[in-house]
């Protein structure tokens, strides 16, 4: 039977790879964001790339209340239960750093809300409608989370306890949860210009085995949590880092 997954950030970088991943394996997938036209850019070009229409998209602010029901409503009058979702939204929101009271204040609620707020939701939303049992929730964290620095880290650390939460409460359920934690990661929009060639090299030297992570690493990882095999593994964080974190975590 073919599965429904649900990818949120998923019009481009990690996202779109692990789309692209599960609709290679023939899987159903539902990619939303905020941007329509990268959305409707990314599931035309997977789509002929599996040459097939397994790629469906959806524009939405998922920090906004109202559009994550509409995914929610929408998802429910198709009739289809959700077999797997991936909390990938998020970002670095905040890069000056800030001299006053207020603007600090501004850059963690921006990193909260923005890398926070659209799992805990959407999840939370999509809950009734995911597949007992069998359904499988992963959500994208970061190496940040385990080292800094400490808005965007911070942001994304408080999805750990989240996601040990979720992993007991839907466990008898036969539902997991897990999260997973990237290191650097190159070609995706995460640094933007901000990126030069030598913190590309530093980031590269903080591993183990001498290159940068490749999204599609993330995709592989992700699929292979949201296999029937997996289903023993849950409430855990797993580091994919090239060793940048060895012994930690």
């Amino acid at each position: 039977m073919t599965r429904l997954v649900v990818v949120s950030g998923g019009g481009s970088g990690i996202g779109r790879a692990v789309a692209e991943g599960f609709a290679e394996a023939g899987d159903d997938v539902l990619i939303i964001g905020r941007r329509a036209s990268t959305l409707e850019e990314a599931a035309a070009a997977v789509n002929a790339a599996v040459a097939g229409e397994r790629v469906s998209w959806r524009a939405a602010d998922l920090t906004d209340l109202a559009d994550i029901e509409k995914v929610a409503a929408q998802l429910a009058e198709g009739g289809r239960s959700v077999d797997v979702l991936v909390n990938n939204a998020g970002g670095f929101y905040g890069l000056d750093q800030p001299d006053t009271l207020a603007g600090y204040a501004a850059q963690w609620r921006a990193n909260f809300e923005g890398n926070v707020l659209p799992a805990v939701l959407l999840t939370e939303a999509l809950l009734p409608q995911l597949t007992r049992p069998g359904a499988r929730i992963l959500t994208l964290s970061s190496i940040a989370a385990l080292r800094g620095p400490g808005t965007y880290g911070g942001a994304k650390a408080a999805l750990h306890p989240w996601n040990a939460e979720q992993a007991a409460a839907l466990g008898p359920q036969g539902i997991t949860a897990n999260i997973i934690a990237p290191g650097f990661v190159e070609d995706t929009e995460f640094f933007g210009e901000r990126m030069t060639p030598a913190g590309h090299a530093a980031r590269v030297a903080q591993t183990l085995v001498g290159k940068a992570g490749q999204a599609t690493e993330i995709a592989a990882l992700a699929r292979y949590l949201a296999s029937p095999e997996a289903g023993f593994v849950t409430g855990q964080i797993y580091q994919i880092n090239g060793g940048a974190l060895l012994g930690r975590g």
